[in-house]
């Protein structure tokens, strides 16, 4: 069996998971770490790589791939996982793939979706009232993403056209910001890096892989550092 390593860290909490996969089969995880504490990305995402690979009893060169959750989300947070996954890659001679967090999110609610619910709206809290997000639909059981991710300032009027059509189910760490709109489900969480696994294996069976030395996550905004005011 193949093995795939999946690093999420995109959000305030870190996730990585470990699965296996056959030639045919849709995989299965084997091995999983979450953080239940935020914006700890720097002190954990290593320590549960370790955790996993040894709880699997493999090495990092044994395996296949490692699929990184590439954003939007915390500047950080992208920065740690992408920079541990390259080093992973570079080191133990494996591809990197890397899946959109939205998509992840979008995969994280199939099983959570309230009964004839077919279209989803994964959010990823940007701060304020903004956050970033996508519209996606089920098709054949996979969910598809109709309109670009985007930062959308959340209103009385967001995502009208597409709650006109149906049911529509929020997901993510931003849909705590839409508790006023008129969505069938509204599941707050973060993104899970088991949730990857579908979609990661669709990227390794079409062999669509990152260039190591250049993939950079996507941000969606330049990262702007303040300075912090000191009080005297």
């Amino acid at each position: 069996m193949s093995k795939i390593l999946l690093i999420e860290t995109s959000t305030s909490l870190c996730s990585v998971a470990l699965a296996s996969f056959g030639a045919d089969d849709s995989g299965k995880i084997i091995a999983e770490r979450r953080s239940g504490e935020p914006r700890q990305h720097a002190s954990l995402t290593a320590v549960f790589i370790d955790e996993v690979l040894r709880e699997a009893g493999i090495a990092a060169k044994e395996l296949s791939a490692v699929a990184l959750s590439a954003g939007p989300g915390s500047y950080t947070g992208l920065r740690v996982g992408s920079s541990t996954a390259k080093g992973i890659c570079f080191g133990a001679g494996v591809p990197l793939i890397s899946v959109g967090t939205l998509d992840v999110l979008a995969w994280q609610g199939l099983a959570l979706l309230p009964a004839g619910c077919s279209r989803i709206i994964p959010m990823i809290d940007a701060r304020r009232m903004e956050v970033y997000a996508a519209c996606y639909e089920l098709r054949n059981g996979v969910p598809v993403r109709l309109t670009e991710v985007a930062p959308i300032v959340i209103d009385d009027n967001s995502f009208a056209d597409f709650f006109a059509q149906g049911p529509v189910c929020l997901i993510g760490d931003g849909a705590g910001k839409c508790d006023f709109l008129p969505a069938a489900g509204n599941i707050q969480c973060c993104p899970e890096a088991s949730a990857m696994l579908q979609p990661a294996l669709a990227a390794f069976r079409a062999e669509k892989f990152e260039d190591i030395a250049y993939f950079e996550p996507f941000y969606l905004k330049d990262f702007v550092a303040t300075v912090g005011k000191k009080l005297f």
